[in-house]
């Protein structure tokens, strides 16, 4: 699956690209790493990197607070942070995605919220990677359950990744449930004042209607209400009595605006990279529309 290509020693700090990450880097746990580092005169342990073979730019894997730190130790006039030392991966997209989801895991006091998204995103990645152990159904399932030289095919993530994180199965499944459900709206929930619990997620994983989904998000993001089942109520009230809407343009239009919403700032910039000639050709129309 993944081989280390080589240990380097070293590496220029501005070299090393932090890259598209699942969870951005805390204020918080890298100024703690500061001091850690300040005490102790050095960085412990080395950071882990993937040197992409098309263009040899080095991509961090595993250690995004100890490389900003280095950074910002570096820039206040600390000696000896750069370059700083590195382990050099030569892997796939999907392992380079696991190794930086069980270093969090493994190493962070993570909230529910990013717990939730970690392994949501870790169940994606283990069954492209273990594609045996994805969740058989139907006739597929009734082959399994008389394929009992199949042991492969038994290995549940659930169980791999309870076992990992020293959690219940159940509290895994419920965790990666509440993950799935968010999608694109975990970094609008990392601003909300009061952290988001897992009953919130929860609530939010329930919610079938866009129009709820995006007032609930919005609701726990601005602090107007305290959970998501007072959100969710608020949605009620304010809804109640009113017809969804019937037209086929409106349904498109909350589908689209949702998702839009919805989706990292990645995801539309690549959106816009494919089909960006064709919002020009709209709004172009649109504007002679108006003339």
């Amino acid at each position: 699956m993944a081989d280390i290509l080589t240990t380097i020693t070293e590496l220029p700090l501005d070299e090393i690209i932090l890259g598209d990450r699942l969870r951005p880097v805390s204020d918080a746990g890298v100024e703690a790493l500061k001091a850690s580092i300040r005490d102790l005169g050095v960085i412990k342990d080395a950071i882990h990197v993937r040197k992409i073979k098309k263009t040899g730019a080095f991509v961090l894997l595993a250690g995004g607070h100890r490389l900003t730190a280095a950074r910002a130790l570096r820039d206040e006039g600390v000696p000896g942070m750069d370059p700083i030392k590195v382990v050099c991966w030569s892997c796939n997209d999907d392992f380079a995605r696991l190794m930086e989801i069980d270093d969090n895991l493994a190493g962070a006091e993570l909230t529910a919220l990013d717990t939730a998204v970690f392994l949501a995103e870790r169940k994606a990645v283990y069954e492209r990677l273990h594609p045996e152990t994805k969740a058989a159904v139907g006739a597929e399932l009734v082959g399994k359950r008389w394929n009992t030289s199949d042991t492969m095919s038994l290995v549940s993530f659930t169980a791999a990744t309870a076992e990992k994180i020293g959690k219940s199965k159940r509290h895994v499944e419920r965790l990666v449930k509440a993950g799935q459900a968010l999608r694109g709206d975990a970094h609008r929930l990392r601003h909300a004042p009061k952290p988001v619990t897992l009953a919130d997620l929860m609530q939010i994983s329930k919610i079938t209607q866009p129009t709820e989904r995006y007032h609930v998000v919005e609701a726990l993001e601005k602090g107007t209400a305290k959970n998501a089942a007072e959100a969710r109520t608020q949605y009620k009230a304010m809804t109640e009595g009113a017809n969804p809407p019937v037209d086929a343009t409106d349904k498109a239009y909350l589908r689209l605006s949702d998702a839009w919403a919805r989706a990292p700032k990645s995801a539309r910039r690549r959106f816009l990279e494919e089909h960006g000639n064709d919002v020009q050709a709209l709004l172009d129309e649109m504007g002679g529309d108006d003339t």
